[in-house]
């Protein structure tokens, strides 16, 4: 039988010498004088409330930062925190049930207006600061090492305002830090996906950028990013031009030059793919719209890093999705990234009407619920079968899962379409978000995936759209869905050591 006695005695000298320790360090801190702090500490402290500040540094990250790893970082950010405050209230603080403080030692000019009445074991204040900073550190280090004094001051408030023992707020900041590892082992940071698996290929170097010619789309709201552009490759000719002067200036573009550039959207380099392919030009994508999933997926995540392919001739082949017949009833239209049928493209055709007053961002949540509210099932024939259904989506490769949703493509030639079909029914939401958490190879009454070299879909009503990479047309009565394998070439640089 074991002696539980002599070991509950062991413990208790043990908590005890803790205890001791964790009072004498927080009279400590209380007695001792901060200059400056008094007027900045006590407000900071309130400001983290309800992750407040959090909320706000993430929408400024997102604001003023470049590019998606900004948003990326600020959206894990808040991922982090949200699982941090979680586990606090849910778990840590009725496990322990500590009392606060008692604030006899505390000057009256430090203590909070209203103090707080939960309990004090962990601080709930450290693990939300110590869960944001860590999760933007893990996404972006810049962003990160800036947002980390503002945390460790928020974290160093808690002590300092009297509501909490040092050991409630290091308790807090390592449970905040282990949430945000444990939001990275559930979405994976693009640092920890592989870069696509192609071998490279031929393209020429250029230094400077001599012999490449770049078109601009300056309604995507581009034009800034080329500044950077000229500046690392100065040799380079720059074509600016609007919407509908693309595709002309492209081919113009192509009868002169040993490269084709792109600075726009996913749709403006849809046209300078289907371009370059055709005249057997590599292209060079410059991330700069709303979205750039097909530069991110490649692995150009800047507009730097474009320019270091350039200079240094990396390249690989990635293949070319089609559809015929194409948008204009020629042969065939091509895809980098998707192709729709069913309510995306109604969603893609509403989000571009109200973006250019509200933003594309709200533009999107308005045309998402437009859409689940007013929308209704398509009628089409593929498999030999008529069906009914609300979406049919066809990736140019396979789109691996990061987390809960499928967002990146490990592999842009592997010669197979990644078809998804969303069944007609009832609740078109609940049904797409059933498809969004299913696997990528899942078979359910709500949802089928599968591999597919070709697809073919007749019956298709008047009137219907489609969506290709951003893009809305008329589909035609009857569509062929198949793979041009490796037709493009496509600068993307090595990765750095």
């Amino acid at each position: 039988m074991l002696d539980t006695t002599a070991h509950h005695e062991t413990r208790a000298p043990i908590a005890a010498l803790l205890r001791s320790w964790d009072e004498r360090a927080f009279r400590s801190l209380a007695a001792r004088r901060w200059p400056g702090a008094d007027p900045v500490l006590p407000r900071l402290s309130r400001s983290a409330n309800h992750g407040l500040l959090w909320f706000g540094v993430a929408a400024g990250i997102a604001a003023l930062g470049r590019g998606a790893r900004s948003r990326r970082a600020a959206l894990r950010g808040v991922a982090s925190l949200g699982l941090a405050s979680a586990a606090v209230n849910t778990v840590g603080k009725r496990a322990v049930g500590r009392t606060r403080p008692l604030l006899d030692g505390v000057p009256v000019i430090r203590r909070l207006k209203r103090q707080p009445f939960t309990t004090s074991f962990p601080s709930g204040h450290a693990a939300s600061a110590a869960a944001f900073a860590t999760g933007v550190a893990l996404e972006s280090k810049g962003w990160g090492t800036a947002v980390a004094p503002l945390a460790a001051a928020v974290a160093l408030s808690r002590i300092y305002t009297g509501v909490h023992y040092p050991s409630d707020v290091l308790a807090g900041a390592a449970l905040g830090v282990g949430a945000a590892f444990a939001v990275r082992g559930i979405v994976p940071t693009r640092a920890q996906l592989p870069p696509p698996g192609r071998p490279h290929t031929e393209a020429p170097a250029l230094p400077g950028g001599r012999g490449l010619v770049v078109v601009v789309n300056r309604a995507s709201g581009s034009s800034g990013a080329a500044a950077p552009l000229r500046d690392a490759l100065p040799f380079a000719e720059v074509v600016e031009c609007g919407p509908d002067e693309v595709a002309a200036e492209l081919e113009k573009a192509a009868g002169r030059c040993r490269a084709l550039g792109v600075l726009g959207g996913d749709g403006t380099v849809n046209r300078a793919a289907d371009t370059a392919a055709r005249h057997g030009l590599p292209l060079a994508v410059f991330p700069g719209g709303t979205l750039n999933h097909f530069a991110y997926d490649l692995g150009t995540e800047t507009v730097q890093d474009t320019c270091r392919a350039v200079v240094a001739g990396d390249a690989v082949r990635v293949d070319l999705g089609r559809f015929s017949p194409g948008p204009d009833g020629s042969a065939a239209g091509c895809f980098l990234n998707t192709f729709s049928l069913g309510v995306y493209p109604e969603l893609v055709r509403v989000r571009e009407r109200w973006a250019p007053r509200i933003g594309g961002w709200p533009a999107g949540v308005l045309a998402a619920l437009t859409v689940l509210r007013e929308g209704r099932p398509l009628e089409a024939e593929f498999e030999g079968r008529r069906r009914s259904l609300w979406l049919l989506f066809a990736g140019n490769a396979l789109y691996e899962r990061m987390g809960p949703t499928p967002g990146h493509r490990r592999d842009l030639a592997d010669g197979l379409l990644d078809v998804r079909v969303v069944h007609g029914g009832r609740a078109p939401g609940l049904r797409l978000l059933a498809a969004a958490l299913a696997g990528p190879l899942s078979r359910s009454p709500v949802h089928t995936a599968q591999r597919r070299t070709r697809l073919r879909i007749t019956g298709i009503a008047p009137g219907t759209p489609l969506a290709f990479d951003g893009e809305v047309a008329e589909a035609p009565g009857e569509l062929v869905l198949d793979k041009a394998a490796e037709a493009l070439t496509v600068y993307r640089p090595q990765p750095l050591l």
